[in-house]
């Protein structure tokens, strides 16, 4: 089925059963609704359904170990006789657990060449019986609700999803990234119990890289009356940026009912401290029966604050619609008041003013818990980036989770929000379409990325689609403009039609293209690609280690400093987007087995700092930086040893045992090195200066061995709402209690109270190590382990232990919270 223009514009599709387009309420971690999800925005329901799923494996080859399911052909009539899918079902021989869920990362490694992409977890046609997972929950819905219109929706599944409801057979959704949605008014008990089966099927991949199996993103049940306001159809647009804005106001609704309805819509605007600052009503009109009908209205800003990175301040529109002059649906969403223009000789302009996108390209997997990420990680891995100066981030190579887009409103960090499928095909613009509906009031989305590297990038084919897609995009939002990530073929193809020209590396290309498209503005869509492992700094083929110094890059790619010093001088280009902020699993490089991720981050898969994280944050931010390295603990006295210092000081000198080897200027833009330091165990030391003093001062220590461990957390103190999460840092230290940077030893970690090990990781990009674990090594001196808190308040005492060393314990308080509302 294809969809018409008006369909793909409006999304209305979005209620029927084929799941065509989706409709989930806006997430909740900007605090638009308390947190059970409904209070300010009654009379609408609102219900987190991730808790209490039931979970076995199927088989993609033998129905006789796939629950019976004989796919398609079962579904001849509406209602099938699929017993998973009743209320009564017997499913005490399944296993119980809350969403997010991947269940790829719980598999054991295998060694297939074959299966590098998903890091040498066994999926695909090869593995039928760890590539398909079935999924179930029972539910009971409030009184009440008889009448009411009821839509399940799913943020995110991977991959091929089939969903039944009480015996009927919903639809399929086959991608793995997008939304999915249906309408399940019809097909529910209302005095007795309910149930979900959902059949996924990760037997086919979209990318390379590792994408996870399962629900891995929320699922939602919504309740509203008959008359409602479509998902993401209310757009807010702004104008002028200066004494006032005036606020272009436009919201869809629907009605679902079989009598015609006369309606009307209110809009009101609230600042950061929850102020009325705005205002505004449409004329009534008539609904249709089963139809829709788009409601206008404008209203003044006056002395709006401007969103921005340093001060990303947002406003809400808490949207009512009204009937016979009584409320009967109410949503909420986000904007911000700013400006963003890319221009050919300025860059991109955001309010006005130029400002540099110093970008990182990242996957959505993460040590400990694979795609399964909650909430709060989402926030974290982007406070990470912030930390090292990045302002920005392009979602590689996929629509993201929209606890992403909250949390980088909220924080500041601009977004390149990138498709997954570059097609012209109903899928395909279904997919685009549906992204951009649901994030185009997000102030931090500054442009949209319609695909990467793709093979047709310089046909006419690929311009063909490019103008088509490009045009929908414009469509659905005018305010932004739109990339494609291009690794060859400049000046054909896509290029000539791109809004604004994206560069994959070939650094050396630029300046000569922008010579003959003076008029087109220039981003970098991905750059770097530097190799390194973690706390390794001697190249060892034998055990897949890659230095660390800032010289190990693929053929195509370039160091950090090669690309920085291009994009960060040359007023022309926007900036651009480094690949990778963090490690991830799938597409081991430079080596294969038993590599399972990548070495490309700036960051290991735990998000522990490599060195190169300090290159960025001496000449992306505007604090003193001085970082050396490498650590030391060496094993020859004499041997040569390279020393590398990042810092955006005026010079350093260095110091081996108190003795000076010199100081040296700052280059900008650039870092300082001593090849070849005779190696004595000790002190290394720098001392960075500004305007003639010493500033800073920077040691590593040669340590003893290993003696004990430590825990840290970045948080001690948790809501009990069932998802809030603690990420903790295990170090092991020696007798004096300094880290050993080389340190790999097994430990074994145990949580007890009230709230649950959620994963365990090290960043070692060849570990063979299982995350769901209770035992896990260290590799070169850290450890990382994730908590989460139950819904009961209390304490959670984490210990962890290794052999002949002194333990660790940390206790977390969990406080009294309320979780979001759900249905048992």
């Amino acid at each position: 089925m294809r969809l018409s223009r008006r369909e793909l514009l409006q999304g209305t599709l979005a209620i029927s059963t084929t799941a065509a387009l989706s409709q989930i309420p806006i997430a909740n971690a900007l605090g638009l609704l308390d947190q059970t999800g409904q209070a300010g925005l009654a009379p609408r329901q609102h219900f987190l359904m991730d808790r209490n799923w039931h979970f076995i494996l199927g088989n993609a080859a033998d129905p006789a170990k796939d629950l019976n399911f004989d796919g398609p052909d079962d579904f001849s009539k509406q209602q099938v006789n699929f017993e998973a899918s009743h209320a009564d079902f017997d499913a005490s021989k399944w296993r119980t657990l809350d969403l997010p869920h991947d269940w790829a990362i719980e598999l054991e490694h295998v060694n297939d060449e074959a299966n590098k992409g998903h890091g040498y977890h066994p999926l695909g046609r090869k593995y039928p019986a760890t590539s398909v997972g079935w999924y179930r929950r029972p539910f009971t819905l409030p009184s009440g609700s008889e009448g009411k219109r009821i839509v399940l929706d799913f943020d995110g599944i991977y991959r091929n999803s089939q969903v039944f409801v009480n015996g009927f057979y919903l639809g399929i959704h086959e991608n793995g990234y997008s939304p999915s949605s249906y309408d399940i008014t019809d097909f529910l008990d209302y005095k007795g119990p309910n149930a979900i089966a959902v059949r996924v099927d990760a037997t086919h991949g979209d990318g390379w890289f590792y994408e996870g199996a399962g629900i891995y993103r929320h699922v939602w049940l919504t309740i509203t009356d008959p008359l409602f306001l479509e998902p993401w159809e209310t757009i807010v647009r702004t104008e002028g940026i200066g004494a006032s804005t005036k606020l272009s106001l436009s919201t869809l609704a629907g009605n679902r009912g079989l009598k015609d309805a006369t309606a009307s819509v209110r809009w009101e605007i609230f600042d950061a401290k929850d102020k009325l600052v705005a205002s505004a009503k449409a004329k009534e009109a008539t609904l249709p029966a089963n139809g829709n009908q788009h409601f206008e209205g404008s209203a003044i800003l006056a002395h709006p604050a401007l969103w921005t990175p340093e001060t990303p301040d947002l406003y809400r529109v808490v949207i009512t619609l009204e009937s016979a002059s009584q409320p009967v649906d109410r949503d909420a969403t986000v904007f911000g008041v700013r400006t963003v223009e890319f221009t050919a000789d300025r860059g991109m302009l955001l309010n006005g003013k130029r400002v540099k996108l110093k970008g990182l390209c990242n996957h959505q997997d993460h040590a400990c818990v694979g795609t399964a990420q909650p909430d709060r990680l989402q926030v974290w891995r982007a406070e990470r980036l912030q930390e090292m100066g990045s302002n920005a981030l392009r979602t590689s190579h996929n629509y993201p989770a929209p606890e992403l887009i909250d949390a980088c409103d909220r924080l500041g960090m601009m977004v390149m929000c990138e498709t997954r499928t570059f097609s012209s095909s109903a899928p395909g613009q279904e997919e685009l379409a549906n992204m951009i509906r649901r994030y185009r009031n997000h102030p931090s989305i500054v442009i949209w990325s319609l695909g990467n590297e793709e093979p047709i990038q310089g046909d006419e084919d690929g311009k063909r689609i490019a103008v088509r897609n490009q045009q929908l995009a414009h469509e659905l939002d005018p305010t932004r403009k739109c990339t494609l990530a291009m690794n060859g073929e400049w000046g054909e193809g896509v290029s000539n039609v791109i809004d604004v020209m994206g560069f994959n590396y070939h650094i050396d290309n630029i300046e000569e293209y922008h010579k003959n498209h003076p008029q087109q503005p220039l981003i970098g869509t991905e750059t770097a690609s530097v190799l390194g492992t973690r706390g390794i700094y001697e190249n060892n083929p034998a055990r897949n280690w890659v230095r660390e110094y800032d010289v190990n890059r693929v053929k195509w790619s370039e160091t950090a400093e090669e690309w920085w010093k291009i994009y960060g001088t040359h007023d022309y280009l926007a900036g651009g987007f480094a690949w990778t902020g963090f490690d991830y699993r799938g597409e081991p490089t430079p080596y294969a087995w038993p590599s399972t991720s990548s070495q490309f981050g700036i960051m290991d898969l735990c998000g522990f700092p490599k060195d190169e994280f300090y290159y960025y944050k001496a000449w992306w931010t505007n604090e003193p930086v001085l970082h050396v390295f490498p650590h030391w603990n060496w094993e020859k006295a004499g041997d040569p040893v390279l020393v590398w210092v990042y810092s955006n000081l005026d010079s350093v000198e260095l110091f081996v045992n108190g003795k000076s080897l010199g100081s040296k200027p700052v280059t900008h833009l650039g870092h300082l090195e001593w090849p070849a330091i005779a190696y004595e165990p000790g002190v290394l030391e720098v001392r960075g200066t500004k305007d003639g003093k010493v500033v800073l001062t920077e040691r590593r220590e040669t340590t003893g061995k290993p003696a004990a461990l430590r825990l840290s957390a970045d948080r001690t103190i948790l809501n009990a709402d069932g998802e809030d999460i603690s990420i903790l840092k295990l170090e092991v230290l020696d007798a004096k209690g300094r880290v050993v940077p080389t340190a790999c030893v097994k430990a074994r970690f145990t949580a007890i109270g009230d709230g649950r090990l959620l994963g365990l990781g090290n960043g070692d990009p060849n570990s063979l190590e299982l995350d769901k674990g209770p035992e896990h090594s260290t590799f070169n001196g850290l450890a990382q382990a994730i908590v989460q808190a139950s819904r009961k308040s209390g304490v959670i005492t984490l210990t962890v232990e290794s052999a002949g060393l002194t333990s660790a314990s940390i206790t977390l308080t969990s406080k009294a919270a309320t979780p979001r509302s759900s249905l048992d």
